[in-house]
C-alpha cells in the first residue's frame, strides 16, 4: 500500500472505532472485526492489514481486548508483524497453533506429512471426526483460518529436511519443535541454526515434559541428546513407549508458546541454556541449566 492508501485506511479505520469500557469499567477504543472487514473492503486491502492499522493507532481489535494490559498495542502489533514456523501438525503443533492464532501472530508456517487418525483425537487440538484422514497440516490451515482470519497460514503437506527446510523457514522470526523423534528434532535444530532463528523445543511422554529455547550459537538440542550420529532413527520414542494423555501436549504447548511471544517481543526470562521439566502428576516443575559463554543473560 502507498502512503495514501495507508492513510485512508487509518482514517477509516478510527472512523469506524467505538469506545466502550472493559470488563475492568475502563474506557478503551475498540474496533469489532465486522467494522475492520468493512474498513479493509473499502480501503481494498485485507483484515490483516486493517488490524495493524487500528494497532498503530492505539485501537484494539475487540479480539485482542482482553490480550491487554498483559500486552500493549505496540506489543499487539509486533506479534501481528511476526511470523513463526511450527513443524509437526500433532498434539503439541495443534496446540502451539491454535495458541498462536488466537494470541494475534501474524504469520504461520504449519509443516507435517502425515494424516491424523483415530488414535489421535485424543489429544491433538486439530483432530476431529470430521478430520480424520485429512493431512494434518492441511486440516490445520482450514481451522486457523477459523480461528482467526486476521493470520495469514502457509501449510506444507512433507517432512522438513535439509532440501526443503530454507522454503519452510523462509519468513519465519521463530520456529517451534513439535517433533516425536530425536532425528528429525536435529535436522531443525541445524535448519534454525543455519536461519539464525531460535528453536522452542519441547517433547513430551506419558504424564511429563520438556520445553527450552535453543538460540542460534547454543548446542541447545545435541546438549540434550547427543551427537546426530549417535541417534537410531528405528527406535520408539518414548511418546509411543509411554503415550500421551491430552494434558500434557496441551500444558507443553501453551510453555512453547509463551517463549515464543517472549522471543518476539524481546521481553521476560527466557528458557535459553535451560530446559524445563514438567511432572504433570505430581506438579512438579524442574529447571536444568547448561553451561553456555553466549548466553547474555
Amino acid at each position: 500500500m502507498n502512503p495514501n492508501s495507508d492513510s485512508r485506511l487509518g482514517q477509516t479505520v478510527a472512523d469506524m472505532a467505538e469506545k466502550i469500557h472493559d470488563p475492568a469499567k475502563r474506557p478503551v477504543q475498540v474496533i469489532s472485526e465486522a467494522r475492520a472487514q468493512q474498513a479493509a473492503e473499502l480501503c481494498q486491502t485485507g483484515l490483516a492489514r486493517a488490524y495493524t492499522a487500528a494497532l498503530e493507532a492505539g485501537i484494539w481489535p475487540v479480539r485482542y481486548m482482553r490480550n491487554a494490559t498483559s500486552l500493549s498495542t505496540q506489543d499487539q502489533l509486533k506479534l501481528a508483524e511476526s511470523g513463526i514456523a511450527v513443524i509437526g501438525a500433532g498434539g503439541l503443533g495443534g496446540h502451539i497453533a491454535a495458541g498462536a492464532a488466537r494470541t494475534g501472530i501474524g504469520k504461520i508456517t504449519i509443516a507435517d506429512p502425515d494424516a491424523f487418525a483415530e488414535s489421535n483425537l485424543n489429544r491433538q487440538a486439530m483432530c476431529f471426526s470430521e478430520t480424520l484422514g485429512t493431512n494434518k497440516a492441511k486440516a490445520a490451515k482450514k481451522i486457523l483460518a477459523a480461528i482467526n482470519p486476521a493470520v495469514d497460514v502457509r501449510a506444507f503437506t512433507v517432512a522438513m529436511d535439509r532440501q526443503n527446510a530454507g522454503e519452510i523457514l523462509e519468513g519465519a522470526d521463530a520456529a517451534a519443535d513439535a517433533l516425536d523423534s530425536v532425528a528429525s528434532r536435529m535436522t531443525l535444530a541445524a535448519a534454525c541454526r543455519q536461519a539464525g532463528i531460535p528453536l522452542v523445543h519441547a517433547a513430551i511422554a506419558g504424564l511429563e515434559g520438556q520445553v527450552m529455547t535453543v538460540f542460534p550459537p547454543d548446542p541447545g538440542i545435541e546438549a540434550l541428546y547427543g551427537k546426530p550420529e549417535q541417534q537410531s532413527a528405528s527406535a520408539p520414542s518414548p511418546e509411543a513407549m509411554m503415550g500421551v494423555p491430552g494434558v500434557t501436549p496441551a500444558l507443553m504447548a501453551t510453555l512453547q508458546v509463551m517463549e515464543i511471544i517472549k522471543i518476539l517481543l524481546g521481553r521476560g526470562r527466557v528458557l535459553r541454556n535451560r530446559m524445563l521439566y514438567v511432572d504433570l502428576e505430581n506438579a512438579g516443575f524442574q529447571e536444568f541449566s547448561f553451561d553456555n559463554d553466549s548466553d547474555p543473560s
